[in-house]
């Protein structure tokens, strides 16, 4: 059981502060409302959307129903994924990194779950997902010459996001940048007594 502790524990408690950001936020700002802690440049911004991750939607109230009902599937198949894994005692970096999109993809299922009936503004299944974070670092306008936004303004870093997003994009950037090294070898690493990711 030891091998499972440790990447349920991370997803828990990314769960846990996830949800505990969103109801401080749902119960201290209004929407639209924003708290400075950077300056400019770093914010909380209350604001809530209907879709996936960075507030992107699939529109109507039949595409939300299907985002989270696929959402509920994709989260029974990522914590498959992560007892596979285990159970094969592959690498435990891409362990821990399936444990962050698990996580992410947790905290957003209960947002679009459940909302809707706790805050009593949607049936079960339309909940809205609450987003926060808000790091607008660099702002300016595309030279005339750019194609297609060429005198427009921009802003890097745009999206609004939550705990749960970041914990998903962590957890895909990384298994990105260390594929090699996480399935080298047959992808399956080896036990020892004293790793934390085989079984007893």
């Amino acid at each position: 059981m030891k091998a499972y502790t440790k990447p349920f524990l991370t997803a828990i408690l990314i769960i846990v502060a996830d949800q505990v950001i969103k109801t401080w936020v749902r119960g201290h700002m209004y929407q639209g409302e924003e708290i400075k802690f950077l300056g400019d440049r770093g914010m909380l911004h209350y604001t809530e959307n209907n879709g996936m991750a960075f507030g992107m939607e699939l529109g109507g109230d039949w595409g939300k129903l299907v985002l989270t009902l696929f959402r509920i599937l994709a989260v029974f198949a990522i914590a498959y994924g992560m007892v596979f894994l285990i159970k094969r005692k592959y690498h435990r970096g891409l362990i821990m990194n399936v444990a962050l999109i698990f996580a992410g993809a947790m905290g957003n299922i209960i947002d679009s779950t459940f909302y809707g009936v706790a805050y009593n503004y949607a049936p079960l299944f339309h909940g809205r997902v609450v987003d926060m974070f808000y790091f607008p670092l660099v702002s300016g306008i595309f030279p005339t010459w750019v194609p297609l936004w060429g005198g427009q303004d921009y802003i890097f870093f745009r999206p609004v996001f939550n705990l749960a997003d970041a914990a998903i994009s962590v957890g895909v950037i990384l298994i990105l940048i260390f594929q090699k090294h996480y399935f080298k070898s047959e992808v399956v690493e080896e036990s020892s007594p004293n790793s934390e990711m085989v079984e007893e």
